[in-house]
């Protein structure tokens, strides 16, 4: 599927920060797309996946095995955000970006059902970076995330989903669709170059 582009927000433009929310398949998206990025990434790239709130999560020590090139690390209350670094949020908690460009760890009420809620993460870090911040959605078997990446669009950021024909469970891309129109719709596949063109302005010496 060819990307769907709002003119409006041109695709080589200055982003500081990658959010993105999964849930159904997305550890295996997960691993197949960010695995291949070059050892110059900078951006970094805050991750929700919605897992069981009882079960600790070994994302970080897996994906850091898997990522040499980058920084992995589960993101902590009042860590601040840094450069080429890629964060999980841990499970049991809501994860939101601050104003000081940091994150705060909350224990209030699953959204959507879930806790960490991608929304949470997205309205917070919207709120903080707007056009400057880009959310991405990936497989997932609920809503959450629809209206997070919604509000990424109104805050002047970029928005991109898989396409939900080639996704493990559809009705997570389906309902940010549903919810407005992303900036992009590509095959997993593709979501990788998006993101290289994404960090294009950090990268001139790879």
């Amino acid at each position: 599927m060819k990307p769907q582009e709002d003119p409006r927000r041109p695709l080589r433009r200055h982003i500081e920060l990658v959010v993105i929310g999964t849930s159904a398949g997305g550890v295996e998206a997960l691993l197949a797309r960010l695995a291949r990025l070059p050892a110059c990434w900078r951006l970094p790239v805050v991750v929700v996946v919605h897992l069981p709130e009882t079960h600790e999560s070994r994302l970080a020590q897996v994906f850091g095995e898997r990522l040499p090139s980058l920084s992995v690390r589960e993101a902590q209350d009042k860590m601040p955000i840094e450069d080429g670094t890629l964060y999980f949020a841990p499970p049991g908690y809501h994860l939101s970006v601050e104003r000081e460009r940091c994150f705060s760890l909350s224990c209030e009420p699953p959204l959507n059902f879930s806790r960490p809620s991608i929304d949470v993460l997205m309205y917070s870090a919207a709120d903080v970076y707007g056009p400057l911040l880009a959310g991405l959605l990936l497989t997932g078997a609920n809503q959450d995330g629809a209206e997070g990446l919604r509000a990424i669009h109104a805050a002047g950021g970029l928005t991109a989903v898989q396409d939900p024909a080639l996704a493990h469970a559809p009705a997570m891309p389906q309902a940010a669709i549903a919810a407005h129109k992303p900036d992009f719709i590509r095959p997993l596949g593709e979501l990788r170059e998006l993101l290289l063109e994404l960090d294009a302005d950090h990268a001139h010496g790879c």
